[in-house]
């Protein structure tokens, strides 16, 4: 059983951690619902690692490309990976000073309201923000392209900021960063893409944390070290599929029916939470 368990929180964190809709507060009803438990959160954030994994591979190329750029020194590789730096400071010393305090809010009832709080925001900005035009090719069958090296310094640390709300579960991690990009002038396909890049130092910091900490605990955890390897490969196959299905979902529709099942799924999380059948 925990090995199923392991399989199903996997799904679950692939599925959803590239979605604007919070990973970690799928995973905390998931794991409630299931029974699993999770000693010091220590599954929950260790398979990330296949959700990191699945960016590496889908981005692969471009990563080669980006970073055969910076060994030469071009203007617009240390742009890049500059503007990944001040994306990734405000959250990691919010992360690092607050991971105790924000453990105790890592409940349903927690997830339940952040949903449904952050699906509102996510509506609010696709109703009322008007996304820039953006020039790009229009040659029949080509997905729009995301225009990463024009962003400023001043958006990615924009969406720095703004990504600091997604420590607290339920938030989103991509959603937050997604609106955030939005909000400081990006286009939809640039913000998203910009989003997954973005989770590769964040992620990786926080597993490494974790580890660092918890790594004595993993044999405690359900399973043990086989449903951790387990969980981690399932998150890599679900996540490559979702980065692919949602960059040629977003390059054609709004966020909008995100908005809606956040709000849906936090509702119904309080009336399960009301009925008892989740804790």
């Amino acid at each position: 059983m925990e090995i199923i368990h392991a399989i199903i929180l996997g799904i679950v964190e692939g599925f959803t951690e590239f979605l604007p809709i919070s990973s970690t507060g799928h995973l905390i009803v998931a794991e409630s619902a299931i029974g699993f438990k999770d000693t010091a959160k220590l599954f929950t954030v260790v398979i990330q690692i296949g959700a990191i994994a699945a960016v590496l591979w889908f981005y692969r190329l471009d990563i080669m490309k980006r970073l055969g750029s910076l060994l030469k020194q071009e203007k617009g590789a240390n742009k890049f990976w500059l503007n990944l730096i001040i994306a990734t400071i405000p959250a990691g010393l919010f992360g690092l000073a607050l991971d105790k305090t924000l453990q105790k809010y890592s409940v349903p009832r927690t997830v339940a309201l952040t949903l449904i709080l952050g699906g509102i925001a996510l509506w609010l900005v696709e109703t009322y923000h008007r996304e820039p035009k953006v020039e790009r090719p229009r040659e029949m069958g080509r997905k729009p392209e995301a225009q990463l090296d024009s962003i400023t310094p001043k958006q990615a640390l924009s969406v720095g900021v703004v990504q600091v709300a997604s420590l607290v579960p339920g938030v989103s991690r991509s959603g937050a960063t997604i609106v955030g990009g939005l909000l400081s002038g990006m286009d939809r396909v640039t913000a998203t893409a910009f989003s997954f890049y973005l989770s590769l130092p964040v992620m990786i910091l926080a597993v490494g944390y974790k580890l660092m900490k918890e790594h004595d605990k993993i044999a405690s955890l359900p399973g043990g070290s086989a449903a951790l390897i387990v969980g981690t490969v399932t998150s890599f196959i679900t996540g490559l599929l979702a980065v692919g299905w949602l960059l040629n979902y977003i390059s054609r529709n709004n966020f909008k029916p995100f908005a809606y099942y956040r709000i849906a799924f936090g509702v119904l999380i309080l009336l399960l939470l009301g009925m008892g059948f989740l804790e």
